[in-house]
C-alpha cells in the first residue's frame, strides 16, 4: 500500500498549479523583471530546430523557481492549455514519499487527460530517485513534450548529464544577481541609457570626448554599486531594508541548509563541522591563493578532506575557484588556487561584518571577488579557461583575472583603491605586449579614475570604475541575449 494515496496526491500538485483553477500565475511568484538565465532558458525552450530540455542550476535563493514561473506564465499567455502545463516541487515533503512516475501518472490520468502537448516544470529535481532516467524518458518517447527543471547541486546534474543528458537537456548556471540586474530589479529611474552595442571592450576606441560622456552618465551607479557590494546579489535580499535581518537570512537559508542539508543528503558529507570550518576559512581568505597544506593543518583534516570538501563547496555554488593561467611559457605557481566566495554578501553574512564600507581592506576583497564572480558568469557558456595570472618569481607579478581562449586572452586588474597607480613594471603592462593579449582592463574605484593609460603596448590598457565595468558588462551580456547577432 502507497504511503501517500492518489487523493492526497492530487491535492498537492493543485496546490502548486494554481492556475489550473485561475487560469493565470499568481504575481508575486513571477515578479516584474527577469533574470539573464530566464533570456538564455527562453531561447533553449523555444529554439525552432534544436530540441532541448532545460536545467537551471544555482545556489538557493538567486531566482530559479522564479524563472520556471515567468516561463509558464509565457506559455498560458501563448494559449498552452492551463492544465497542460505541470510545476513540480521535489522538495516538498509529501513528494519524498512519491517516485516521479508515480506523480507523473497522477497528474496524466486525473489532471491532463493526455499524454502529448505537455509541459514538466521540475523544482530541485535532485531529490527525486531517478530523475535523469525519467527526463531522458520523456525527451526520447514524448517527442511533443517539454520540460524545464533546477537544481542546486551542479555535480550531480553535470554528472547525470554526461550519462543521460547527452544531447538531451542542456545546463544553464545561474550566478548571484549581476550589478545591472540588481539596478533593474531595484526599478531606478536615473540609469544611463547607453548605445545598444556598448560593452568594455570597445571603451579603448571612443574619442577621449565619448568617454567622458558616457563616464559622467555612468557617475550616478557609484552610489548603488556601494549598496550592492553590502547586501550582495540575492534578489529578495537585494530589495530589503533590513540588512542585519537579511544577512541572518543568507546565513541560515543559503549558508546553513548547503553545509548541513544538501552536502549532507546528496554527497554524504558526515562531519559537518569540519566542512564549515573550512568554509570559515575561505570566508577569511577571500581572494587569496590558498594552499591545501595550510588549510590541512590549520583546520586538523587530511589534505584528502580539504581537496573533496573544495570541489564540494565549488559545486554546490558557494565558492568559485580559480586556477593559475600560463601565459607566453613564463611559469607560473603550481597547485595553488584563488578561491573567491560566490558572492560578496555570503562573506559579509558569515563574518558578520556590517561597517565594510569605511574598511578599504574588505572593499577592496569585496571587489575583486565581485568582479571575477561577474567575469565567470559572462564567460561561462564559451570555450574558455577563467583564472588568474601570477609569475613564479621574487617579483610574483600578477594579473587578477585572465581570460584564455588558448587562441587569444583578455586580462583584468583590480585596482579597488584611492590609488590606483600602474607602472612600466606591472604584470598587465608587459602581457599587453603579448600578440595573443587582445583586451587589457584596469578596475578601479573612483569616479573619475577612468582612461586610456599611456604604454607603448601592442593593445590600450583602459582604466574603469568597477560599478562602469561591471554594468557595462551586464549591458553587453544582456543585449546578447535581445540581440544574439551582436558581436
Amino acid at each position: 500500500m502507497a504511503i501517500i494515496d492518489r487523493d492526497r496526491l492530487i491535492k498537492v500538485l493543485y496546490s502548486f498549479n494554481s492556475w489550473w483553477t485561475t487560469g493565470t500565475v499568481p504575481r508575486e511568484s513571477t515578479k516584474p523583471v527577469k533574470r539573464f538565465a530566464y533570456y538564455e532558458a527562453h531561447k533553449v525552450l523555444y529554439h525552432p530546430d534544436i530540441r532541448r530540455s532545460v536545467i537551471l542550476s544555482g545556489a538557493r535563493r538567486v531566482g530559479k523557481t522564479t524563472i520556471l514561473y515567468q516561463l509558464i506564465e509565457g506559455l498560458l499567455e501563448r494559449g498552452v492549455p492551463v492544465k497542460h502545463i505541470i510545476y513540480v516541487s521535489f522538495d516538498h515533503p509529501i513528494l519524498k514519499f512519491c517516485s516521479i512516475d508515480t506523480v507523473l501518472e497522477a497528474y496524466e490520468e486525473n489532471i491532463a487527460g493526455s499524454t502529448e502537448n505537455l509541459y514538466f516544470f521540475f523544482d530541485e529535481v535532485h531529490y527525486t530517485d531517478h530523475w535523469d532516467l525519467w527526463m531522458k524518458h520523456l525527451y526520447d518517447h514524448r517527442q511533443t513534450c517539454k520540460v524545464v527543471a533546477t537544481g542546486s547541486a551542479s555535480p550531480v546534474l553535470v554528472a547525470q548529464a554526461s550519462e543521460s543528458g547527452v544531447g538531451r537537456w542542456t545546463i544553464i548556471k545561474i550566478p548571484t544577481l549581476s550589478f545591472y540586474e540588481y539596478c533593474e530589479l531595484k526599478g531606478l529611474t536615473d540609469l544611463p541609457e547607453l548605445p545598444k552595442d556598448m560593452k568594455p571592450s570597445k571603451l579603448p576606441h571612443v574619442s577621449v570626448m565619448e568617454l567622458e560622456e558616457l563616464m559622467r552618465s555612468l557617475a550616478v551607479l557609484q552610489k548603488y554599486f556601494n549598496r550592492y557590494l553590502l547586501v550582495g546579489g540575492f534578489p529578495e535580499i537585494a530589495l530589503s531594508d533590513d540588512i542585519p535581518f537579511a544577512q541572518r537570512v543568507l546565513r541560515e537559508d543559503v549558508v546553513d541548509k548547503v553545509l548541513k542539508r544538501d552536502l549532507t543528503v546528496l554527497f554524504g558529507v558526515r562531519n559537518v563541522a569540519e566542512l564549515e570550518k573550512i568554509f570559515l576559512y575561505l570566508c577569511i581568505h577571500s581572494g587569496g591563493l590558498v594552499a591545501v597544506d595550510n588549510i590541512s593543518k590549520e583546520i586538523g583534516v587530511s589534505r584528502q578532506t580539504v581537496s573533496n570538501y573544495l570541489n564540494l563547496l565549488e559545486a554546490a555554488n558557494l565558492i568559485y575557484i580559480s586556477n593559475p593561467i600560463e601565459i607566453g611559457g613564463k611559469k607560473v605557481l603550481k597547485s595553488r588556487p584563488k578561491v573567491y566566495i560566490a558572492d560578496a554578501a555570503i562573506r559579509n553574512a558569515v563574518l558578520m561584518l556590517d561597517d565594510v564600507l569605511s574598511d578599504p581592506e574588505e572593499m577592496g576583497i569585496m571587489a575583486e571577488t565581485t568582479v571575477y564572480k561577474h567575469v565567470a558568469a559572462f564567460y561561462y557558456r564559451q570555450q574558455t579557461k577563467i583564472g588568474y595570472y601570477r609569475q613564479a618569481s621574487k617579483t610574483e607579478k600578477e594579473v587578477d583575472v585572465v581570460v584564455d581562449y588558448n587562441t587569444v586572452r583578455l586580462l583584468i586588474e583590480v585596482k579597488y583603491r584611492e590609488d590606483s597607480v600602474i607602472t612600466q613594471k606591472d604584470a598587465i603592462v608587459e602581457l599587453a605586449l603579448d600578440e595573443k593579449t587582445v583586451s587589457a582592463i584596469v578596475v578601479t574605484k573612483r569616479p573619475e579614475d577612468y582612461g586610456v593609460l599611456d604604454f607603448d603596448t601592442k593593445i590600450p590598457i583602459i582604466k574603469i570604475p568597477a560599478f562602469a565595468f561591471l554594468y557595462l558588462l551586464g549591458h553587453a551580456e544582456k543585449q546578447g541575449y535581445l540581440m544574439p547577432s551582436l558581436e
